[in-house]
């Protein structure tokens, strides 16, 4: 930690454990995540970029899905996927209406922010605050939680398991007429997004070019 802090003046990084997490979200004790765990040994991290598979079968087909559905989620649907890959910048924030649970199969770094910092669909990105999650961590992202891809803290990448309400991240069946100015953010079905302008892949699919701000960069 210390050392990833003193390569990272521009960011404010702190450790999972540190109450600056609170507003965020809270770490899940209790669970045991093994059996997911030892399935994510199955998966790659792609040479470059980012994986995101939203719902997978060898996942959902464990003991702690069951567990986090009754528990966590109060009974709705969820779904088990994961985020293998590269990342060290910033590139975009999401939200959804739901909580998103994050499980730390290496360690890793999450840039947060908050809903409540969004003025006229803008962003800053003075406002982002990091925080570094340790291998086998499993947190609750608050669906006021802005977020988005994790980043690394070795050259070999991250593996991250994503649980979210069943259906999220799916495409849109269709777009419908704005009526108020979050609805210029939905992007996928319960994925609000604002895309860095520099991340042109994600404004070329018609993300909104909403974070004000640079680029941020998770050196390691």
């Amino acid at each position: 930690m210390t050392e990833l802090q003193g390569l990272n003046p521009h960011l404010a990084l702190f450790s999972v454990q540190n109450e600056a997490f609170r507003p965020y979200g809270r770490i899940l004790k209790g669970y045991d995540f093994n059996e997911v765990m030892q399935q994510m040994e199955q998966t790659d991290i792609p040479a470059e970029g980012n994986v995101y598979l939203t719902s997978v079968k060898q996942l959902e087909q464990t003991a702690i899905k069951g567990q986090l559905q009754q528990h966590v989620y109060g009974g709705m649907e969820i779904q088990l996927g994961y985020c293998n890959g590269r990342n060290s910048n910033l590139n975009g924030l999401e939200y959804h209406k739901g909580s998103e649970i994050n499980v730390a199969v290496t360690d890793l770094v999450l840039l947060l922010g908050k809903v409540q910092d969004i003025r006229d669909n803008k962003y800053s990105t003075e406002h982002i605050q990091a925080f570094f999650i340790p291998q086998g961590t499993a947190v609750e992202l608050y669906s006021t939680t802005l977020h988005f891809a994790p980043c690394k803290v070795t050259d070999d990448g991250f593996k991250c398991i994503v649980v979210l309400p069943k259906g999220t991240n799916e495409p849109l069946e269709h777009k419908s007429e704005a009526i108020t100015e979050e609805d210029e953010l939905l992007f996928m079905t319960n994925k609000w997004l604002l895309a860095h302008p520099e991340r042109k892949i994600l404004i070329d699919r018609g993300a909104y070019p909403g974070i004000v701000g640079d680029n941020i960069v998770m050196m390691y």
